[in-house]
């Protein structure tokens, strides 16, 4: 097993010191789902739900979330995001919630694209949960990162 760097000698929570890395290009892409009602996914399909327009709001809430992760989660680097997106799919179950994020840098990008399907995510459900007060935001993993010393790294789950 290999030593948990995110502990000093004491066993306290500290952030890395990314310093000495080597930059390279590292993407990641994260996935969720969230469950809605089959009226409530006719309502986004005929853009007739009453906040407004649920995909667009979510996907800009998604790629402002990526930008903000390091504020959001207490040992996450800063880092200069070179590109965010996020994708939407409205399914009979649904919306499908794809991030990409990719950095030039030294740690990986894995939690931006998870914060932003998150986000994205959190953002469907404000948007309708005037209509559909039991929606589910679920699934979300990392499904694919390269980059860094842990290379190109694929989600066996999907």
């Amino acid at each position: 097993m290999t030593e948990f760097t995110h502990l000093d000698h004491t066993g306290a929570a500290h952030m890395v010191d990314v310093s000495s890395r080597e930059v390279t290009e590292r993407v990641s892409t994260a996935r969720g789902r969230v469950l809605l009602a089959p009226a409530t996914v006719a309502m986004i399909r005929d853009a007739k739900v009453p906040k407004g327009d649920v995909l667009s709001t979510a996907r800009l809430a998604g790629i402002m979330a990526a930008k903000r992760t390091a504020d959001l989660i207490p040992l996450c680097h800063p880092i200069a995001i070179t590109y965010a997106d996020v994708a939407l799919a409205v399914e009979d179950w649904g919306v499908a919630i794809s991030a990409d994020v990719r950095i030039k840098d030294r740690t990986g990008v894995e939690m931006e694209a998870l914060t932003a399907v998150s986000i994205a995510g959190l953002t469907i459900i404000d948007m309708v949960k005037s209509v559909d007060p039991a929606a589910v935001l679920t699934d979300i993993s990392v499904a694919t990162k390269s980059g860094g010393r842990s290379g190109e790294w694929r989600n066996p789950n999907g």
